[in-house]
């Protein structure tokens, strides 16, 4: 059974540092995109961050260059960096996996983890 696992959101106070992880299971992940979104309430899920099996990365223009995903394959495992936090960021966080060349929309992804909340305070 493929599962994802987030850990690592809570609440921080603008300016801060947060680093989420996502763990998973259940398959080989070392070929797959593996990506963060987010949902903040009453707004529609956004992309922020997607790294490719080659390490390549793509960033939503609203964190590019605050927040950096990275990853570890031997382990399963993908991270987002996220520093100077900001109110707007907080949302809770969804990693997912997809295709080899999978980008910024959340319909390319086949699998979905069950998210963790960041909350930025002012």
């Amino acid at each position: 059974q493929v599962q994802l696992v987030e850990s690592g959101g809570g609440l921080v106070q603008a300016g801060g540092s947060l680093r989420l992880s996502c763990a998973a299971s259940g398959r080989t992940f070392s070929s797959l995109a593996r990506a963060w979104f987010r949902q903040a309430p009453g707004t529609e899920r956004e992309f922020v961050a997607v790294i490719r099996w080659s390490g390549s990365t793509i960033y939503a223009d609203s964190v590019k260059g605050r927040f950096t995903i990275s990853r570890d394959n031997a382990k399963n495992l993908v991270y987002l960096q996220m520093n100077s936090l900001k109110p707007e960021d907080t949302a809770v966080y969804y990693c997912a996996a997809g295709g080899t060349y999978a980008g910024r929309a959340g319909a390319e992804y086949d699998y979905w983890g069950q998210g963790t909340q960041v909350t930025v305070s002012s």
